[in-house]
């Protein structure tokens, strides 16, 4: 099963692709959404308009301005408070933002009971998982692709598990514009975020708490009684697979312990798409290579 949508309480019968965002007419449909384009001017100016918004302000705006929104989380503080700023919103349920959580089949157990917690006390909202295309557990996915492709090959392990079933949410979602949990503070090639930002195949990205420091993030999460995961009770702050992830020390920056003494600060959702869709490339180039070379060999045996 490569994704799953999971509605806990009435929603009604309503398909996630009659879901609209706040300026789509009621009648709309699937094919009335609008494509969303901002120029670099445009975009510029809504950043610094943004910049000086609360949260909760800059996700108002995102409801009533971007169709096909979605929020895509790996249950970490920042995405836990956006999830719970917007609940606390008393949305229209055609406005409520769904979520998109990429199951890698490697995430922690204490992340996945989180989920179940989420499920819990947020039953409304629509929670869609998807997993690497064609396994289902982590024994199916070392079968499929060799043990800890993490290792020997981290770049296509980014690819069949994060980017790959991303793109395919996006693309059977609908999805134009997507809330994450980056923040500035958290420092690497975070440090200079905008509040938005449009990737190179046009996917519109909001940071609502861009200018949130980790402090802020928590003091919300204890005022509020936000569900959160346990392992920031034992050193760890930014919490992704459990091969690449490692509590820090007091005083490392909050994403230290993500791929400690690698050269890497993103898990491949972040990076550019055209470095995956080059990676491709030459992976097909190497594999007709490859046969084409065996091709020869084989007339020559045969000769």
């Amino acid at each position: 099963m490569s994704s799953r949508c999971s509605t806990v309480g009435d929603k009604d019968d309503m398909s996630i692709h009659e879901t609209e965002s706040g300026y789509v007419s009621g009648s709309g449909s699937e094919s009335s959404l609008p494509e969303i384009h901002f120029t670099k001017p445009h975009l510029a100016f809504l950043n610094r308009q943004l910049q000086f918004l609360e949260p909760q302000d800059i996700l108002r705006w995102c409801i009533t301005s971007l169709p096909g929104l979605f929020q895509t989380t790996a249950f970490g503080l920042t995405g836990l408070v956006t999830l719970d700023m917007l609940s606390k919103m008393k949305l229209p349920r055609p406005q409520m933002v769904d979520l998109i959580f990429l199951d890698t089949l490697h995430h922690f157990s204490e992340t996945l009971a989180l989920v179940d917690r989420v499920r819990s006390k947020y039953p409304l909202v629509n929670l869609h998982v998807y997993k690497p295309d064609g396994v289902d557990t982590a024994q199916e996915f070392a079968q499929k692709h060799g043990e800890k492709l993490w290792q020997t090959n981290d770049v296509l392990y980014d690819w069949v598990a994060k980017v790959e079933p991303a793109q395919r949410a996006y693309r059977e979602l609908q999805v134009t514009a997507v809330l994450t949990g980056r923040r500035r503070s958290q420092g690497g090639k975070r440090g200079d975020l905008d509040v938005i930002e449009v990737d190179e195949a046009g996917l519109i990205k909001v940071n609502p708490l861009a200018n949130w420091s980790f402090q802020q993030v928590q003091d919300y999460v204890q005022e509020n009684e936000v569900s959160y995961n346990e392992l920031l009770d034992r050193g760890y702050k930014s919490i992704g697979d459990w091969h690449s992830t490692q509590p820090i020390k007091a005083g490392e920056d909050e994403r230290a312990g993500r791929w400690k003494g690698q050269q890497k600060t993103e898990c491949g959702i972040h990076n550019p798409r055209s470095k995956f869709a080059q990676y491709l490339q030459e992976q097909e180039r190497r594999k007709k290579e490859e046969a084409l070379q065996k091709a020869f060999a084989d007339l020559e045996v045969a000769a």
